[in-house]
């Protein structure tokens, strides 16, 4: 038995090494680190319980590995042909029957109770303190704050590493990658330290899904479906993920970001935030030149829908929409207002335009004004005004 203990020995100390690796360095949260051999540190009661039963079942399946193979490599080598030893013939014996029956089931049960406790807690998002709408799109996420303190709020987060450090196809980047490279956005999601947060999920294009592994929540966000979980971060800073469904061509450049403050920090960020959206809230009767539409539209195309359409408004072939030349851009503008309020499915392209609801009416007036004036588009109806657009909303 020298070899078997010796290997359960190394194969148990790797174990430990493993399960450990990830609290290695306590300052270093909600992010993946370089080398890192487990899961990022739990900052979650559920989480905490999630971390606890992967190295239960990690060391579960250890023992069972080297029980097994132990026992089976001890046998091959100690009761082999070559030394003597000759078979047993014995079968049908009622004690091995009954122990690799009553062992695996005792082990499943075992096994399975903590972990039926975790799963039922994941699923209760009763009794939240506040309530957040968390809506996936190519390739962007909206935040719509439906309940609790900070109600009201509305935002869209967008993937913030310049294109300089990423390139393009066939084009290298042109400075060196930040240390949160494709895990930065520009408007982080802000919640609480210590409160239940419930977090709604729906998405208005294709299944996207919404992950921060250091909270343990992972949800798919799913066109015309509402799903939901909820986290309670138990310590403040910056917590980062990812959509984790591909979602399409540039699936990679859709990171999250939950920034967790104390709550007289939150209380703070909240009323800045409604300041800075009362701001930004554009008079919808207000009359517009067409220079200024075109400089504001300018700045909502490339925040939300070069992206798909490309800057040079020429789209991805067989995948999106031109805009330069578009019998839509050229056409009727009653007809594009609906298609950006509304969205559209034309069956021509694999995914269809999704609704564009959560722009004001002055951003959408102001693309609409930007497409029917830039490339070669030369529209007759060259100008809309947000009044139309609020017009249009309100049918």
């Amino acid at each position: 038995m020298t070899y078997a203990t010796r290997l359960q020995a190394v194969l148990s100390g790797c174990a430990i090494f493993a399960s450990t690796a990830a609290w290695a360095d306590p300052q270093i949260t909600g992010r993946p680190v370089q080398h890192q051999l487990n899961m990022q540190t739990p900052v979650t009661a559920v989480g905490a319980d999630i971390y606890s039963l992967h190295n239960w079942m990690m060391i579960v399946c250890l023992v069972i590995f080297v029980g097994v193979f132990g026992v089976m490599f001890y046998s091959v080598f100690k009761h082999r042909k070559s030394l003597g030893h000759k078979p047993a013939t014995f079968h049908e014996s009622t004690a091995v029957e009954i122990a690799w029956t009553i062992v695996p089931f005792l082990i499943v049960i075992g096994m399975a109770l903590p972990a039926t406790k975790t799963v039922v807690a994941l699923k209760d998002t009763s009794n939240a303190d506040l309530t957040i709408k968390a809506t996936g799109m190519q390739w962007k996420w909206g935040y719509d704050y439906l309940k609790g303190e900070g109600e009201g709020i509305s935002f869209l987060s967008n993937l913030s590493t310049p294109r300089s450090q990423i390139g393009e196809p066939g084009v290298a980047p042109t400075e060196a990658r930040g240390e949160n490279y494709l895990l930065e956005v520009d408007n982080e999601m802000v919640v609480p330290v210590g409160k239940k947060i419930r977090m709604v999920f729906t998405a208005n294009d294709v299944i996207h899904a919404w992950t921060i592994p250091a909270f343990a929540i992972k949800q798919d966000a799913i066109p015309g479906f509402v799903r939901d979980g909820w986290f309670k971060a138990e310590k403040v800073g910056v917590y980062r993920g990812n959509c984790v469904e591909l979602c399409g061509k540039d699936h990679a450049f859709m990171p999250i970001v939950v920034r967790v403050l104390s709550a007289e920090d939150y209380t703070a960020w909240v009323e800045g935030k409604k300041k800075e959206m009362a701001a930004l809230a554009d008079d919808p009767t207000k009359t517009w030149t067409i220079d200024e539409l075109k400089t504001r539209g300018e700045a909502v195309y490339a925040a939300n829908c070069v992206a798909c359409h490309q800057a040079n408004g020429k789209g991805v072939p067989a995948a999106f929409a031109a805009l330069d030349g578009s019998q839509v851009v050229n056409g009727e503008k009653g007809h594009q207002i609906e298609v950006l309020l509304n969205g559209q499915k034309t069956g021509k392209f694999p995914t269809e335009m999704p609704a564009w609801k959560q722009l004001s009416d002055t951003e959408i007036a102001a693309v609409i004004t930007y497409t029917r004036n830039t490339w070669s588009n030369k529209a007759a109806e060259n100008i809309v005004q947000p009044a139309e657009v609020l017009a249009a909303r309100k049918q």
